[in-house]
């Protein structure tokens, strides 16, 4: 049986200047994206809410450095890793995020 979905949102996904469009949908449990192009490398990625330490928001950045948005959170779990996500209405997933 899979888990109930809370929220779900086409996102980018930016690492340094690495981008990849995708799906990130958020359970009970997990927070996972889904790239639509698996060629680049960019995900797919599966985080334990548990694991979550902080979600903040940042800037999408063009090149990887010059910020373009700030419409971006940004995750980072116990083990220090961090993932950025390019995202409409990122208060919202802050809150929805920082409420488990």
């Amino acid at each position: 049986m899979s888990a109930s979905i809370l929220k779900s949102a086409k996102v980018t996904a930016q690492q340094g200047v690495a981008r990849a469009d995708g799906e990130l949908v958020l359970t009970e449990s997990e927070l996972q994206f889904s790239p639509f192009n698996k060629k680049y490398g960019l995900g797919p990625y599966a985080f334990s809410r548990a694991n979550i330490t902080e979600v903040q928001r940042t800037r999408g950045k063009g090149g990887g450095i010059i910020p373009l948005s700030s419409e971006a959170i940004k995750i980072t779990l116990i083990n220090g890793q961090a993932y950025e996500f390019i995202l409409a209405n990122p208060q919202q997933w802050l809150e929805t995020l920082q409420d488990h």
